[in-house]
C-alpha cells in the first residue's frame, strides 16, 4: 500500500508558525479535500496527538493555582472556546452554499476543525480546575461581556453575508480576513507566551494554529480564484471587506486584550522563575516584554497577515 508523505502543514515537527504560513502557504480547496483531511489531519496529525507521540506536559502549577496567571488563561480560553463554537455554526451556511464538491468537503472539514478547537479549548480549562457543573457559568462569567461586544457583532456581520445574501464568496472573505485573519497572529503570540508556563495550553494553541494556517491558505486561494475568473467582482468585495474592517476597528477588541495582558504582566512577575531566558521571538526574552510590547505585536502581525492574505487574493485596496 503506499503512504502519501505528510504535507510540512500537517506535521507537528515541520508545521510553519501561523504568522510564516498564514501569509505564504498556497492550498487550494481540490488539494484539501476530505480524502486529505481523513488522512493527514484526523489520521495523522490527531492520531499523534492522541497516542502520545507528541508529549504532553499537562497544565502547571502556575495556572492550577489561584491568581493573576490562571485569570488570564481562563480569560483567554473562554473567549476562545466561544470564538470556535459561533465559527463553527457559522461554517454551516459555507457548506450549505459551496459551490462545488471540493468547497463542500473542504468547508465540512473546517466546520470540524472548528468544532474540534472549541472542545479543545473547553477541555484545557476541565484541566486546569474548572469543575464540570461549573463550566458554561464560567465561561459565561468571564467571557459573556467580551463576547457580546467582540464576537456577536462579528457574527451578525457574517451571518447577514452568509446567512441573508447567500453570499458564498462574500462569506470565505469575511472568515478568511476578519476571522482568522485578525485571531490567528493573536493565537501565535498566545502559543509563544504560554509555551513555557503552561506548555499544555502551548499545544492547544499549536494544535488550533496548524489548522488555521490551511483555513487561511485555501480560503484566500478560493476568493483569488474567483477574482481571477471574476474581475467585475473585485468591486461588491472591496465593499464587502471595507465594511467589514469598518467594524472591526470599532469594536473593543484592544480593551479586552489589555486586560488579558495586565493580568498576565502579573502572572509572569510571579512565576518568572519557569520562563528564565525563554526568547519570545528572536533576542527578546518573555521576561522582558511589556502589556503595551505584546499588543503592538499581535496588532502589527495581524495587520501584516491581513495585507498579504488581501493582495494575494486581489483585494489589497482594503487594506489602505
Amino acid at each position: 500500500m503506499t503512504v502519501n508523505p505528510i504535507p510540512a502543514e500537517a506535521d507537528w515537527d515541520s508545521a510553519p508558525s501561523v504568522l510564516e504560513g498564514a501569509r505564504t502557504l498556497e492550498l487550494t480547496p481540490g488539494r484539501c479535500n476530505l480524502p486529505y483531511w481523513l488522512e493527514h489531519v484526523a489520521g495523522g496529525m490527531l492520531r499523534r496527538l492522541s497516542d502520545g507521540t507528541v508529549p504532553d506536559p499537562g497544565p502547571t502549577e502556575a495556572v492550577t493555582t489561584p491568581g493573576p496567571l490562571r485569570d488570564a488563561l481562563l480569560d483567554e480560553f473562554c473567549f476562545r472556546h466561544l470564538a470556535e463554537e459561533k465559527a463553527t455554526r457559522a461554517l454551516s451556511f459555507l457548506v450549505f452554499h459551496a459551490p462545488d464538491g471540493d468547497c463542500l468537503e473542504f468547508f465540512s472539514t473546517q466546520l470540524l476543525d472548528e468544532a474540534r478547537h472549541a472542545r479543545a479549548f473547553r477541555d484545557h480549562l476541565l484541566r486546569v480546575g474548572v469543575a464540570g457543573r461549573d463550566l458554561a457559568a464560567t465561561v459565561e462569567k468571564t467571557a459573556g461581556a467580551s463576547s457580546a461586544a467582540v464576537l456577536e457583532p462579528l457574527e451578525e456581520f457574517g451571518l447577514r453575508v452568509l446567512r441573508d445574501s447567500g453570499d458564498f464568496y462574500g462569506g470565505v472573505l469575511v472568515l478568511t480576513v476578519l476571522v482568522e485573519g485578525v485571531l490567528a497572529p493573536a493565537a501565535e503570540l498566545s502559543e509563544r507566551k504560554w509555551r513555557p508556563l503552561d506548555p499544555a495550553a502551548a499545544l492547544v494553541e499549536r494544535g488550533a494554529n496548524m489548522d488555521e494556517i490551511r483555513h487561511l491558505a485555501v480560503g484566500s486561494s478560493i476568493v483569488r480564484q474567483y477574482l481571477t475568473d471574476r474581475p467585475r467582482e473585485r468591486g461588491r468585495l472591496l465593499e464587502i471587506m471595507r465594511e467589514g474592517r469598518r467594524l472591526w476597528e470599532g469594536l473593543p477588541m484592544a480593551e479586552v486584550l489589555f486586560r488579558r495582558e495586565s493580568l498576565f504582566q502579573e502572572g509572569l512577575a510571579e512565576y518568572g522563575r519557569l520562563v528564565g531566558d525563554y526568547e519570545i521571538w528572536p533576542g527578546r526574552r518573555l521576561i522582558d516584554t511589556g502589556i503595551e510590547e505584546r499588543m503592538e505585536a499581535a496588532q502589527r502581525w495581524s495587520q501584516e497577515t491581513q495585507d498579504a492574505r488581501l493582495a494575494y487574493m486581489h483585494l489589497g485596496e482594503a487594506g489602505r
